[in-house]
């Protein structure tokens, strides 16, 4: 992923494991050196290599949580 940054600040949760490894994960991450937001999305091991996902600002991740209370 040329010209893509990102930076792992906290990892929140893993949320299942398929049988090939990866991991779908909720994290805090900091993408091209931006404000970190929450993410949601399939990783490898290694965390070199990532799924689509979704992307939250801190007012959707709280609203989520509300939500689903």
């Amino acid at each position: 992923m040329a010209g893509l940054k990102y930076d792992i600040v906290e990892h929140i949760a893993v949320l299942s494991e398929s049988t090939k490894g990866w991991q779908k994960e909720v994290n805090l991450i900091s993408w091209n050196d931006r404000e970190p937001k929450y993410d949601i999305r399939d990783w490898s091991k290694e965390h070199d290599k990532m799924g689509k996902g979704v992307t939250l600002s801190k007012e959707e991740w709280e609203k989520l949580k509300d939500i689903l209370k």
